[in-house]
């Protein structure tokens, strides 16, 4: 719907008002089987009544009056300010003040009176067509809908949306005409009024956000101006690769690139050959969209090689996108990767033993088999984010795919809470070439980034371009030992002890005294015993908001 010309819902909302100017019409003329469909209205006032659902029609008629829908409105536009959609918000404010005034004015033009038969507890006494309750509530659901359209991904998630606020219309239409306050034909005014105005408002002002560019100066022009661009994508994870494609490639062409190259990810390679072909072909920017795994391999390929990637979050986790404030909205991704700056950040090499499970199906074999069939003991590979041993890889190994894929991020806490009580390793560890050191604990986690999802801040300290690895222990030893732990890590307290305890340095080394589960960057590797990790500063250029 957003992504179609202006003229579409203008003409949708222009003919829900001329619907709307012919039901006034009848309304005005009295017509005859219009008058009858009304006329049922007390025989529905009275089933309503006999029913005993005054009461709770009484509820819904408070709930969706003037007061609830302004405040609704209200919580809604703060809340698209405060995420930086303004012009969603602006949309949002638009469409209820204009049904507002239209419904006022349109009740004082026809002037039509209150059904004799309505509910005798707190009369209405002003005009009746069209619904003030189904205007505000049909506009505001077109409100809604629409910026769900705009911002979520899922189509479940906005199907679902959808048919909530058509239900609930209907609901508050009902509502309406069961307390007798209005006739049927005052409710499908109010609805045709609300619904039509909130696509009139659509087509003469898009709540899409404008570059974040701009109003902001242009960066000096390092590359010529036919610019070249490559764009790697995981198909699975946007909804309609046709729609991605024709959206990536009308934004660049905006932005002064030339029509991208694609190159799609496979199971069986998921993004280091299709971003080696874009290096290959001369790419000046390679935009990756996908998840955490695919950004990893991308920009693993392309470090060292000075060419800038874009990112555009489509995973669950995105938590390399979350550090970076790059927005998780698929169309802002898409104008930072085009408009953004560079910035230089930091990835981590990684080498370890390979465990029962085989290691990283990505990684790099650095010992040769000493026979053949004989998979090799050791692995080179890499994360942008984060690495980790213990509960945290017990998590990620036991995400079940397809709860994952309906319920999103949800599948990780169900994750989290059948493996709370992971039992405690022994672990050493060395930090700089260090003397190895003994602890206990229930995960390890070594991170390029300090927060994970929801900002959870696990390690504050960490920045993605210090050239430093930030390490945190955990040891909760009984189970209520979570919630002082998480007060500490929430309150981003400095002190350690056997329960939090930290580390700081270039290189790290990791040694567990049993086979424990691993991961990078949210993606498990199996388990082993050792992990060893080197940060290598400034090695990947990234596009930042200005």
């Amino acid at each position: 719907m957003l992504d179609r010309p202006r003229t579409t819902p203008l003409a949708w909302g222009v003919g829900c008002l001329l619907v709307l100017g012919l039901l006034t019409l009848g309304v005005q003329q009295d017509w005859g089987w219009l008058s009858d469909v009304d006329v049922r209205g007390r025989e529905a006032r009275e089933w309503a009544e006999d029913a005993g659902l005054v009461g709770p029609l009484r509820v819904v008629e408070a709930l969706f009056g003037t007061i609830g829908l302004t405040v609704a409105t209200v919580v809604l536009v703060v809340a698209m300010w405060a995420k930086g959609h303004r012009r969603a918000a602006i949309y949002a404010a638009l469409v209820m003040a204009a049904t507002s005034v239209a419904t006022t004015a349109l009740k004082t033009v026809v002037g039509r009176e209150r059904p004799d038969w309505q509910n005798p507890e707190a009369l209405l006494s002003n005009n009746a067509f069209p619904s003030g309750h189904a205007s505000g509530t049909a506009a505001f659901a077109t409100v809604l809908v629409v910026l769900v359209v705009m911002l979520v991904r899922r189509a479940v998630v906005r199907r679902l949306v959808g048919v909530l606020a058509v239900l609930l219309t209907l609901l508050v239409c009902a509502d309406r005409v069961l307390l007798g306050r209005h006739f049927a034909s005052d409710a499908v005014g109010g609805v045709l009024l609300g619904a039509g105005l909130g696509l009139v408002v659509l087509g003469l002002h898009s709540p899409l956000p404008r570059s974040h560019a701009a109003k902001i100066e242009p960066l000096p022009e390092t590359l010529p101006s036919d610019r070249r661009l490559a764009v790697v994508l995981n198909p699975i994870k946007v909804e309609d690769v046709a729609v991605f494609r024709q959206t990536v490639t009308t934004m660049a062409l905006e932005a002064g690139w030339r029509e991208p190259t694609w190159h799609l990810t496979t199971p069986e390679d998921s993004g280091t050959g299709q971003a080696e072909a874009a290096s290959v072909e001369g790419a000046d920017l390679v935009i990756v969209c996908g998840g955490d795994g695919t950004v990893r391999e991308v920009c693993a390929e392309l470090a060292g090689t000075g060419i800038p990637v874009g990112i555009v979050p489509a995973g669950t986790g995105n938590l390399l996108a979350r550090n970076l404030d790059i927005p998780l909205y698929i169309r802002a991704a898409i104008d930072i990767a085009l408009t953004g700056q560079d910035r230089a950040i930091d990835m981590v090499s990684v080498r370890g033993d390979r465990g029962p499970a085989g290691g990283d199906e990505h990684a790099e074999p650095v010992a040769e088999a000493a026979a053949e069939g004989v998979p090799p003991r050791e692995f080179e590979s890499h994360f942008m984010v984060m690495a980790g041993m213990g509960f945290d890889a017990a998590i990620m190994e036991g995400v079940n795919e397809d709860i994952k894929k309906r319920i999103g991020w949800l599948a990780y806490v169900l994750s989290a809470l059948k493996s709370l009580m992971f039992p405690p390793t022994r672990i050493e560890i060395s930090v700089d070439g260090g003397e190895w050191t003994k602890h206990r604990a229930r995960t390890v986690v070594v991170g390029n980034v300090g927060h994970l999802q929801a900002g959870m801040p696990l390690l504050p300290d960490a920045a993605i371009d210090d050239g430093q690895l930030d390490v945190v222990l955990l040891y909760p030893r009984r189970f209520l030992s979570w919630i002082p732990l998480a007060v500490r890590v929430l309150a981003k307290r400095r002190h350690t002890d056997d329960l939090v305890n930290r580390m700081t340095g270039r290189t790290v080394s990791i040694r567990a005294g049993a086979d424990t589960p691993r991961q990078l960057d949210g993606d498990s590797i199996g388990p082993g015993r050792e992990l060893h990790m080197e940060c290598i500063h400034g090695r990947l250029l990234v596009r930042v908001p200005r």
